[in-house]
Formats: structure tokens, C-alpha cells, sequence
């Protein structure tokens, strides 16, 4: 039967090493002198130690007694505090006993030029870094979460992107990161190993960031959902570190009523942000739209913007002097640039109960850019078992918003109700339906749209309004709504933005 394997020896610190520093005890002197240079092989057991310690305590919250005093003997023996490998240590409290550090982590993850041969040693001190860093944000636990844990994951993840590259909360926003100087261009040209494998080349950070944002923000959601929600908002420097999501909006719409004074304008605060960076990607869309053809009827402004001189030219060139080269013009041509505009009425109808959160979210904010349009007249409806006609507050989907009731029930026949007086011009109409149609009175319901749709009116049914274009949809409806000619659009927003966009045009 052989011995077990020492940590000496996992870490190519034992009597058989050649060449190989002696390791410290758990209680020598991190400033100890230094040993002599450990060899190649010893310096890649060393990172793959750290390495695998860092993926069994991510899967695995039980220690692993072997990989953590193997670890502990590496991360002593390359003069880091023995707290590196402490979960419980933030980030900010290893920087602040050890300041020296903040500079390492700082931009840690950016690879390195190619140089030639590599520093394997900065390799293993890179590893101990990193493990701590990725540990500290993505082992986020189980369980109910403190204000005071989420405000430590916060600044750990801040970490986490500063060693990317990129400003604290920059990721979490959904942006993509601004890279520091040194970082890799979106071809990855010139990266380098940085100690984070085997030796070979590291994944192109320009592919790797804009993947790893929506992870952290995730991440973040769960951990508010895990915590007292009204203890969050209750503290202004923590409900001011929040990033804005899809989960968080529903949670706080949800819970309004039960919200106030600082934790009410907290929560209003973030709503707003929320809705401010959905309109502006979707205000981007919208303004993609086409326009109508040109009204010849209307004389063009004769101002120099408007010049058409390709035309005066051809129009005066009689007027040419050979002898003095030299064109006399006549006449100035200016283009046409008035549009055919037909005011067109819009009607969107939301259901607001509590699968349909993020269609409600998204259809008020596109029903507010869309009611920005000069030539589109927006009604917005929503509806769970009653109906609210939200037209007066359209403009705004921010107040919009505070005014839904989401949850209950589901009785589309209220909202027809109110739907059915807003078309005037039914050729002139489109009516936008959100629902997942899972409706207590069905039958009822599609006759009334059948009807619509019939005299005239554009109607577009739609699953859901979501920014993964994810839904479900009653077969009864969808069927019959295919047999109508009028088949639901699936999920995807944009879908519905181009829809938009052709009947407007």
C-alpha cells in the first residue's frame, strides 16, 4: 500500500523536491526570508493546487482537508496572508490589514504581453489572487442573506471587475466594459498567459466580459430575493449600490404599497433607472423606423440645407458661358422634404397579472416612446380581473407603472370593454394584445377580437414582451388566432418594435 500524499509534496515543497523552497507552518511569518527558486514542475503543482481547491469549493461547500492545507502551505510559502483563503474575509478587509495587495488585484485578470520566457512564480501568486476573488463572488451561499452580506458580495464583485478591467459596477450595469490601457481589442491580439491554465493562451476578455455581466447581475437578484427587501431600501448608501433588473422591478412594484418614506423613494429611484435604460435601447429601435413617402403638395422650405444643387446645375446649364466658364444660374431648386403623416391610433391592451410582469414592464415603456411619435395617438390598457385605462399617465412609464396592480386574475372581456370605444377609424387602428391568453372567459374573448379584426382593425396578438423573447401561449388561442391570419408573434420585443414599424411607416 503506498503513503498519501502529503501537502508537502502536493505543492512540491517536500524533502523531494529539487530545488524547492522548505513550506512554512500555518503560524511562521509571512515575511520570512525567501527560499530558493522552486522548479518548473513544483511551480504548476502549486497553481493547479490553488485551482482545484478554488472548483471543489464552488461545487462542494464541505473543506476538503487535503487541498486546504496544501493550499494554506502555497499561499504562506509565496509570503500571502493565510486570510486569502478565509470565505468569510471580503476582499476590502484583506486590502485594508495588507495595503499592499490592492495594487495586485487591481487589473489582475488583463493578460499580459507575450515577453518570452514566463514568470511561473507570479503565475502561482496570480493563482492565489484570482481563486480568492472568484470564490468570494460566485460561492454566494444559501439561505436568507443580511444587508450586511450583500453590501460584502457588492464590494467583492466591485473587485472582481476592477481585476477585469473595467470600473466597479460597470458589468452589473450591462455594459460592456471599458478597458483599461493594456487590455485586450476585440481581436485579442497579443494576449499572453497569465498563470490561469495549463500555460496556454487566456479566452479573449473582449468575448469573456460581455457574458460574465449578466452572470453578476444574477447573481445579485438572487442574493435581494434571499434578503428583507425593506431592510435594503430602508439604507440609502445600499439601496444605491442595487442594480436594476427585470426580478428586483417586479419585487418592488409588488411590494410598493407596503413602502415608505426613504424606503419608498429608494424603491422609486431604482424603478426609474430601471426604466430609463430600457427606453433608451428601445428608443434606439423605434427611431430606426421608416417614414412616409414624400407630400409633393406642400412647397419646400427654401433654406440652404434643402438646396438641391445636382438639380440647379441641370436646370441652368443653358446658361453656360464657354468664353468665361462660367454658369449663371437662374433658378434655385430646393427637394422636397414634407412626409405624408396620417395620425394612426395605437391601443395597447397589457395583461398585468403575475406571469406577465416583464410584458408589462417593457409594453409601458414602448407605449410611452411610441406615444413620443408625432403622428401616433397611444392608448395604453391594462387588465388582470378588472381594467385601468392608463392614456392620461401614457406619456410617463414610470408613473404608469407606480399605478398597476400586479397579480390575480385574469378576464380579458374587461379590457375589451374599454378597447372596443377607442376605435374610431378601425383602418386606421392598431390594437396590440399582450397576453399569455390563459382566460376565464375564452370564448367570449376571441369573438369580441375576431370581431375587431374583422372590421378593419390591425390586430396583433402577442405571447409576451420580453427581452429573451421567452413565453407561453394557450393553444386555443393560438391556433385559432393562425386560422384568423392573425398568428401571435413570438416573444422577442424587437418582433413586436418592426410590427409597430410597418403599420406607422
Amino acid at each position: 500500500m503506498t503513503e498519501p500524499t502529503t501537502a508537502q509534496e502536493t505543492t512540491g515543497t517536500g524533502p523531494g523536491a529539487e530545488h524547492a523552497p522548505a513550506a512554512t507552518t500555518a503560524g511562521q511569518p509571512a515575511d520570512a526570508a525567501p527560499a530558493a527558486p522552486a522548479a518548473p514542475d513544483a511551480h504548476d503543482n502549486r497553481r493547479q493546487v490553488l485551482y482545484w481547491r478554488l472548483l471543489a469549493r464552488l461545487f462542494d461547500r464541505e473543506e476538503q482537508q487535503t487541498l486546504e492545507s496544501a493550499s494554506l502551505a502555497v499561499v504562506e510559502d509565496i509570503g500571502l496572508p493565510a486570510a486569502l483563503l478565509d470565505p468569510q474575509t471580503s476582499v476590502d478587509s484583506l486590502v485594508q490589514r495588507h495595503p499592499d495587495l490592492a495594487g495586485e488585484f487591481d487589473g489582475l485578470m488583463i493578460p499580459e504581453q507575450e515577453d518570452g520566457d514566463r514568470d511561473r512564480a507570479a503565475e502561482v501568486r496570480r493563482a492565489a489572487l484570482v481563486s480568492k476573488v472568484l470564490l468570494n463572488v460566485f460561492d454566494s451561499g444559501s439561505g436568507t442573506v443580511t444587508a450586511g452580506q450583500l453590501a460584502r458580495w457588492q464590494a467583492d464583485a466591485d473587485w472582481l471587475e476592477r481585476a477585469l478591467g473595467c470600473k466597479p459596477g460597470e458589468l452589473r450595469g450591462g455594459r460592456s466594459a471599458g478597458r483599461r490601457p493594456g487590455a485586450l481589442g476585440a481581436s485579442g491580439a497579443g494576449a499572453g498567459p497569465t498563470g490561469t491554465g495549463g500555460g496556454g493562451h487566456t479566452p479573449d476578455l473582449s468575448q469573456l466580459i460581455p457574458e460574465i455581466g449578466p452572470e453578476l447581475g444574477a447573481i445579485e437578484a438572487d442574493l435581494v430575493k434571499r434578503m428583507h427587501l425593506r431592510e435594503v431600501l430602508a439604507d440609502p448608501q445600499l439601496a444605491a449600490k442595487l442594480t436594476p433588473s427585470m426580478s428586483l422591478i417586479e419585487q418592488l412594484l409588488r411590494d410598493k404599497n407596503n413602502l415608505s418614506g426613504v424606503a419608498l423613494a429608494n424603491a422609486k429611484a431604482l424603478i426609474r433607472r430601471f426604466v430609463d435604460d430600457v427606453a433608451q435601447v428601445l428608443r434606439t429601435q423605434v427611431e430606426k423606423s421608416t417614414v412616409g413617402p414624400l407630400d409633393r403638395s406642400v412647397p419646400p422650405k427654401r433654406v440652404f440645407r434643402n438646396l438641391d444643387l445636382d438639380r440647379t446645375i441641370w436646370k441652368n446649364l443653358t446658361n453656360w458661358s464657354p468664353e468665361e466658364e462660367r454658369l449663371y444660374v437662374d433658378r434655385l431648386y430646393y427637394r422636397h422634404t414634407a412626409r405624408k403623416t396620417t395620425p394612426q391610433r395605437l391601443v395597447v391592451v397589457v395583461d398585468q397579472s403575475g406571469s406577465m410582469v416583464d410584458s408589462m414592464v417593457n409594453c409601458t415603456i414602448l407605449a410611452s416612446i411610441f406615444a413620443g411619435l408625432p403622428k401616433v395617438d397611444v392608448h395604453l390598457i391594462a387588465y388582470d380581473t378588472q381594467a385601468l385605462d392608463l392614456t392620461p399617465w401614457v406619456h410617463d412609464p414610470f408613473e404608469t407603472l407606480l399605478r398597476t396592480n400586479l397579480g390575480g386574475g385574469t378576464d380579458g372581456t374587461v379590457a375589451m370593454a374599454l378597447a372596443q370605444p377607442k376605435v374610431a377609424e378601425p383602418r386606421n387602428t392598431v390594437v396590440v394584445w399582450i397576453s399569455d391568453f390563459y382566460e376565464w372567459r375564452g370564448e367570449q374573448l376571441f369573438e369580441s377580437m375576431a370581431g375587431l379584426h374583422r372590421s378593419g382593425v390591425k390586430f396583433i396578438p402577442v405571447g409576451s414582451v420580453t427581452s429573451s423573447g421567452r413565453g407561453s401561449v394557450n393553444p386555443w388561442f393560438r391556433e385559432r388566432f393562425k386560422d384568423q391570419g392573425t398568428p401571435v408573434i413570438s416573444g422577442h420585443i424587437r418582433k413586436l418594435v418592426q410590427e409597430l414599424k410597418t403599420f406607422l411607416a
